[in-house]
C-alpha cells in the first residue's frame, strides 16, 4: 500500500491549486492509499534559511512535523503555480528550510559527491501556468520543472518524477478546469 503525501504550495486557499489538491486527495483516498496533506500556507515558519548551511537554524514545530511526513511518504505530490518561471516563495522557503543536509542528503567528506536519503520514492509534480504548456516547454525550457525534478528531487534521491502541466489557466473555461480535475482525480486513484 502506498503512503501518499500531497504538498500544496499555493498561498491562496481559493485558488484552483486547492481544487487540484482536493481532486488528487479524493482519488488517492478511493484507491485505499494512506494519504496525508500539507498546505504550506497553514504552516508557521520563517521562509529564510537565515545562515545558509553555515549555521543551523532550529526548525519550527510545523517543519519538524512536515519532515516526519516526508519520511513516512513513499509517493510525494507537489502542487503549485509557476510564477516567474519558478515555484512560489512559500514553496521555495519550505524546500530551503526542510531539505537539509543530514535529513535529505549528506555531503561526503573531501568529495564533490553526496549521499541521497530519499531513494526508493516516487513523485508527481502538478503545476499550473498562465501560458500554454508547449510555450513553456519549447520557448522557456521549463525552468521550474528542471529545478524541482533535477536539482531538488533527483538530488535527494527521488528518481521517478512525473510532471503534469496545466495551462493556460488564465482565461480558461469552467469546462477546461473540470476536465482537468477529473484527470487529476484519476491520477490520484492510480497513485501516479
Amino acid at each position: 500500500m502506498k503512503n501518499v503525501l500531497i504538498i500544496n504550495g499555493h498561498p491562496d486557499k481559493e485558488s484552483y491549486n486547492y481544487a487540484i489538491s482536493s481532486a488528487y486527495l479524493k482519488g488517492a483516498t478511493e484507491s485505499k492509499a494512506t494519504v496525508k496533506s500539507i498546505h504550506l500556507i497553514d504552516l508557521k515558519f520563517n521562509l529564510n534559511l537565515q545562515y545558509g548551511y553555515r549555521k543551523r537554524t532550529d526548525l519550527e514545530p510545523d517543519l519538524v512535523e512536515a519532515q516526519k511526513m516526508l519520511l513516512w511518504a513513499n509517493h510525494i505530490v507537489w502542487i503549485y503555480p509557476v510564477w516567474w518561471g519558478s515555484v512560489p516563495a512559500l514553496m521555495k522557503g519550505f524546500l530551503d528550510r526542510i531539505l537539509l543536509p543530514g535529513f535529505a542528503f549528506k555531503k561526503r567528506e573531501g568529495s564533490v559527491w553526496w549521499d541521497k536519503f530519499f531513494t526508493g520514492r516516487t513523485s508527481r509534480i502538478i503545476c499550473t501556468l498562465d501560458q500554454p504548456p508547449w510555450y513553456y516547454r519549447i520557448i522557456n525550457r521549463c525552468p521550474s520543472h528542471n529545478a524541482m525534478k533535477k536539482l531538488t528531487l533527483n538530488f535527494i534521491g527521488v528518481k521517478s518524477v512525473k510532471i503534469t502541466t496545466i495551462g493556460p489557466l488564465r482565461l480558461s473555461s469552467e469546462d477546461f478546469r473540470k476536465k482537468w480535475l477529473s484527470k487529476i482525480e484519476k491520477m490520484g486513484r492510480m497513485n501516479k
